[in-house]
């Protein structure tokens, strides 16, 4: 597997994370000067010489729960005061509190976990266990359509900062009990769950191993961003172009998984992750297998034209103009001479000094509040565009030529991979300028030679342009349903058949 994974330093996560018996002293010592820890002396069965304690984080249970499903039962229960504290844990786990999950915990690591996640601790006098209750709060965000994939026909849900609602937006979906989840902790200070799932006797048993096996590796203080888990997740971290697959639309998460690939979901991320990622996948859109099969395959060749366009126009303009003169008509060629009379600047620094002040313009936009970045988009374009035509400080063919360059990019579906194609323009630019066709072409050679190198998960990155048997036109067109009667190969699931 070609990979640079080995470069990434690795330190063993200390086990256990914190060590010592589960005792009211201990869980007090972690939890000190934390307003937001709780702690509740609780008499059994109102015995006043059989004293339990319970801790809370308080925001992160709810308080109706606790008192009416915890509480209530254990203060009011009858018979408690004559049992046992043995007994009144069997009880408590058998149904005589009114809480759908009631676990034992043996390690005080696991009663920590569980605080974070919204459980109440109950500890028993006399008890080195402790009894754990799943009374989460709900408070979060609510779903919405999602911002970023826009829904034309299609559901119109989307993934929000909580993985249970998300997981259980998947099962509304994928009803079936083959559908597993495994779950895994990341960071030594966020603690936060991360979920992998999997369609059992579908999905390849090693994808899903070598997914577990990455998520446990991975040791930093927080898994606060999806940087958090693409660059320790992904084979390579020495190039531009996205390995992973995100999506904040529960359908096309569904569709991966179906597919044979493994979803992961974590804990305060609004999207999940589809691996292995391929760039034919890159070209994909939720609205593809909604649309007719004709008009969806026309619009993915367009795609990939766009593709052309945007990472090739701008280089091959400078080329043509300073090396290559002789490609351009005659009447084109004096209509591009007559405009660079005044302008005091050669190509290749007109087409960079444009597609800088393009990029610029674009971060502006992103990183200001909506009504500001459209109004300094606008007023960028302005300055940029026809004020610098009228200044003479740029002439209109390259305005035209790096505009054109600029929407074909903003058509593909993944903006990481047009991202990635805007760093390689650069380059081709710089080739194109230094040696005409020769170095524009030899850049390309490069660009393709890297893009080839590249795997994620042991499948070939130029998946399904790398495939035999086919299945390279499934990268381009979109074939009727009814014509596709076999999963990816490349993916290497169990069952390869998926319709009659």
């Amino acid at each position: 597997m070609a990979s640079d994974r080995e470069e990434i330093p690795y330190h063993p996560k200390p086990e256990p994370r914190f060590p010592g018996a589960i005792t009211p002293e201990n869980i007090r010592n972690l939890y000190r000067d934390c307003t937001d820890f709780w702690e509740r002396e609780v008499l059994i069965g109102g015995d006043p010489n059989k004293r339990g304690v319970m801790f809370t984080i308080i925001g992160m249970v709810k308080t109706g729960q606790v008192n009416d499903s915890i509480l209530k039962p254990l203060t009011e229960g009858k018979g408690l005061q004559d049992m046992a504290v043995e007994s009144v844990v069997s009880w408590m786990l058998y149904g005589g509190l009114y809480n759908m999950a009631v676990v034992l915990r043996d390690t005080l690591d696991q009663v920590v976990f569980d605080l974070a996640m919204g459980n109440a601790i109950l500890l028993l006098p006399g008890e080195s266990r402790a009894v754990s209750c799943f009374v989460p709060s709900e408070d979060g965000r609510g779903i919405s359509q999602p911002e970023n994939e826009p829904v034309l026909k299609g559901a119109r849900d989307s993934f929000v900062e909580n993985i249970r609602v998300n997981s259980v937006l998947i099962r509304r979906r994928l009803r079936t009990p083959a559908l597993k989840i495994k779950e895994e902790l990341v960071g030594r200070q966020s603690l936060t769950p991360v979920d992998i799932f999997y369609i059992e006797e579908l999905t390849n048993p090693d994808l899903v191993q070598e997914a577990q096996k990455r998520i446990r590796e991975i040791d930093i203080d927080a898994l606060l961003s999806t940087a958090n888990l693409e660059e320790y997740l992904a084979d390579s971290v020495k190039t531009p172009f996205p390995l992973m697959a995100y999506t904040e639309r529960p359908d096309r998460f569904c569709a991966g998984l179906v597919e044979g690939r493994v979803g992961i979901l974590a804990d305060g991320l609004p999207m999940g992750f589809l691996l292995p990622g391929n760039f034919g996948q890159f070209f994909k859109t939720g609205e593809d297998k909604a649309k007719n099969w004709m008009e969806a395959s026309f619009l993915r060749i367009l795609r990939y034209v766009c593709l052309l366009v945007a990472i090739f126009l701008p280089a091959l303009y400078v080329a043509a103009v300073n090396f290559h003169p002789e490609m351009i008509p005659a009447s084109l060629a004096w209509s591009i001479v007559e405009a660079k009379v005044d302008v005091p600047f050669f190509t290749l620094f007109e087409v960079l000094i444009l597609l800088i002040a393009f990029e610029i313009v674009q971060e502006a936009g992103l990183r200001l509040p909506p009504a500001i970045g459209t109004t300094v988009s606008i007023l960028g374009g302005l300055v940029v565009g026809t004020a610098a035509v009228e200044a003479r400080i740029v002439s209109p063919a390259v305005l035209i030529v790096v505009a054109v360059a600029g929407i074909a990019g903003y058509t593909m579906p993944s903006q990481e991979v047009a991202g990635a194609l805007r760093l390689w323009r650069l380059v081709l630019v710089i080739a194109a300028g230094i040696s005409g066709l020769f170095g524009m072409v030899a850049a390309a050679v490069v660009l393709v030679h890297h893009v080839a190198a590249l795997e994620s998960f042991g499948v070939p990155y130029l998946t399904p342009f790398a495939a035999v048997g086919g299945e390279q036109l499934d990268g381009v067109l979109r074939r009727p349903l009814l014509w596709v009667k076999f999963r990816e190969r490349a993916l290497k699931v169990q069952n390869k058949r998926n319709q009659k």
